[in-house]
């Protein structure tokens, strides 16, 4: 606290020299203040001091410090220390730790209370709640108690939390679950807590029920308490990264509810012998959503943080090389401050673009079969009236499956939901629509049926594609297979064999038929354009990385390594160790797990299996922005929440209280 004083010098003030002395008869204006120390102006009403001693006086006074050329005075704040006393052995409590300022111990439980606690009433209250068994003994009682040999035992240097940091600590792991699941804020006070409440009533008693209300999940503490939590992952993250020797993005950008521009960029990198994938940035755009703007962003984020752009080594997104969008202009800015980045179009968009190529005979029974399912699906009458037809007839399903383009992967549960639910709708069209007789074209429903199987089986390729830590490995295998299938299956058909396509082979089964020659060609033509097509999206290159798939099998150096990693390439595949885990482990975790050993062709392996082939992670996050940010939480900033549900790394709750100064439930 800094005082000055009016026409009055430093001089006379140490005049009397002794600072035990008390300053009487001064006003005190206060200037500032602060947590350490107050700033105020020293008046005297007679402009004299009258000085006198005074034992009130000197615990304040010793405080006072005299700064030298200046006329101002320094109050500065000490925490106040409790000390110990003989006496508190009455209530059972002895101290622990150092005799200025010791904590206080309970001689029956072993507690150990922080050095506020050091005062009769509330070691009294400590007694008389937890021990009132012994509140009326002597302190003859509790001397002894403390020196049996039992007590005489060094204590566990260990305080207990106090029921804040308790509250505290259980409001963040609330919040975190909440966060998790993607529900309301508001969730936590009005069902969570209340339902907690009974259950501890129910299996303890209503006072330990009380205590539940310490925990504090209002709308307001969730949102804090899930920032905070998103804030220490996003540390953890970015620690990781710094230490990572490479890593590669996968980005996004798509509107949300409230009309906002969303980017999601997700990174993979290797952390801990395992290669690992994680949501880098969730943010947006509130201006125009352009390339640049895009990697304005993500550049912001990398240099905030000071993550290196050298380290990316590949950029996976939904824009090919040919196109000419937004995102193909970010990915190619990223790769202008990343010179030894690739780039890579996501495999997934290359498989649903190869399958739309189709000849015009099957093009039309799909379009026809679309408008059938329109025609009931977009209006709701028909729909319920439709639903209890198929149950008085004891159908399977009660109801048809919308299509949309988009959901590629919808177009062959459509169809074939459709065709098993052919019968009940033959009874329920009107004769009037136009497209009621394609129920009873046999040459129709055979279209149907094999378009069905068709895609059905596609969609099983597109699925075994997707997931995490899928590498560019198994998306060619799984394409290889589905290259050898489709020959075999063309081969099959021209022979006239249709197992292969189950529910055309029933039908024909259940008809008692034959297919025409005018559905087989059509049906080959579809099978072989596809396969064509396929290898079109999907070329047949000379894979140098063979290596990494399997080094076992490696008979002749790769054009891709240098000698020096070939002969450590020799002397890993020599390892019977290392063969061993080859088959027990993945291959990310099996190259990552080599690091340490064998770093130099480790490294070069972890750099082929780091760029992502799919994007998957980026569809799903965008599944779960659409779930949490509804038409009715328009206003939510949903970031943390990504961060928290699409994250692999679990916040340290823990770290998180012990950087609260102040452990209070309201905080």
């Amino acid at each position: 606290m800094f005082c000055t004083t009016n026409s009055l010098s430093m001089d006379l003030l140490l005049k009397q020299g002794s600072l035990k002395q008390e300053v009487e008869s001064f006003c005190y204006q206060i200037v500032s203040e602060s947590n350490d120390q107050k700033v105020g102006i020293l008046q005297s009403e007679d402009k004299q001091l009258q000085p006198s001693v005074s034992k009130k006086s000197e615990g304040e006074l010793s405080r006072i410090k005299f700064i030298s050329n200046s006329n101002k005075i320094t109050f500065s704040k000490k925490p106040k220390r409790r000390k110990y006393d003989e006496s508190y052995l009455s209530f059972g409590f002895t101290y622990f730790g150092n005799r200025d300022a010791p904590h206080a111990q309970c001689v029956l439980c072993k507690k150990i209370l922080s050095n506020s606690s050091l005062a009769p009433s509330k070691l009294r209250r400590h007694l008389e709640t937890k021990h009132a068994a012994y509140k009326d003994k002597d302190i003859s009682f509790f001397k002894q108690h403390l020196d049996s040999p039992e007590n005489n035992k060094p204590p566990t240097p260990k305080i207990v939390n106090t029921d804040n940091e308790s509250a505290t600590e259980a409001s963040y792991n609330v919040s975190y679950h909440i966060a998790l699941s993607g529900e309301a804020h508001t969730i936590g006070e009005l069902l969570i807590k209340p339902c907690a409440k009974d259950v501890v009533m129910r299996m303890f008693d209503e006072q330990y029920s009380k205590k539940i209300d310490a925990v504090q999940l209002s709308n307001s503490t969730v949102a804090r308490r899930i920032k905070d939590l998103a804030a220490d992952i996003e540390e953890e993250l970015v620690c990781r990264l710094k230490i990572c020797d490479g890593f590669s993005l996968q980005l996004d950008e798509s509107a949300d509810v409230s009309g906002l521009a969303v980017l999601l960029v997700f990174v993979r990198y290797r952390f801990n012998k395992s290669i690992e994938e994680d949501l880098l940035l969730c943010e947006s755009l509130q201006s125009n959503a352009t390339g640049e703007e895009i990697f304005n962003c993500i550049n912001s984020f990398m240099q905030k943080h000071e993550i290196e752009w050298e380290k990316c080594v590949d950029v996976c997104s939904d824009a090919s090389r040919a196109m000419d969008g937004k995102i193909a202009e970010a990915v190619t800015l990223i790769k202008y401050v990343a010179p030894e980045s690739t780039s890579s179009h996501c495999l997934l968009y290359r498989h649903a673009l190869a399958v739309k190529i189709m000849p015009t005979s099957l093009k039309n029974v799909l379009d026809q079969a679309v408008q059938i399912i329109n025609y009931i699906k977009a209006r709701p009458h028909q729909s319920r009236l439709l639903k209890i037809l198929c149950e008085e007839m004891g159908a399977q399903h009660t109801a048809l499956l919308l299509n949309t383009e988009v959901r590629w992967l919808s177009r062959g549960k459509v169809l074939v939901r459709l065709f098993e639910l052919r019968r009940e709708l033959l009874v329920f069209m009107d004769s009037a629509f136009r497209l009621s007789d394609c129920l009873t074209n046999s040459s129709w429903l055979l279209r149907l049926a094999y378009l069905a199987d068709i895609f059905t089986k596609l969609n099983e390729v597109n699925l075994s594609m997707q997931g995490k830590n899928v590498t560019v490995f198994t998306v060619f295998d799984k394409m290889s297979s589905l290259l050898r299938k489709l020959e075999f299956w063309a081969s099959s058909v021209e022979e006239e064999n249709f197992d292969c396509f189950p529910t055309l082979s029933d039908f024909l089964t259940e008809i008692n038929s034959t297919v025409d020659k005018d559905i087989c060609s059509a049906i080959v033509q579809h099978l072989r354009g596809l396969r064509s097509t396929l290898l079109k999206y999907f070329p047949v290159t000379n894979d140098n990385n063979a290596w990494v798939r399997n080094p076992f099998t490696v008979t002749v150096k790769p054009v891709s390594l240098v000698a020096r990693d070939y002969e450590s390439l020799i002397d890993l595949t020599s390892d019977s160790q290392v063969k061993q885990n080859f088959s027990e482990l993945s291959l990310n975790d099996f190259w990552s797990s080599l690091i340490q050993e064998y770093p130099s062709i480790a490294r070069r392996a972890v750099r082929v299996l780091l760029p992502f082939a799919t994007m998957h992670l980026c569809e799903t996050g965008f599944s779960y922005y659409a779930a949490t940010k509804t038409k009715y939480r328009k206003r939510l900033d949903a970031a943390p929440h990504m961060r928290i549900r699409l994250s692999n790394i679990t916040p340290n709750i823990k770290r998180i209280c012990d950087k609260k100064t102040q452990k209070h439930c309201s905080h």
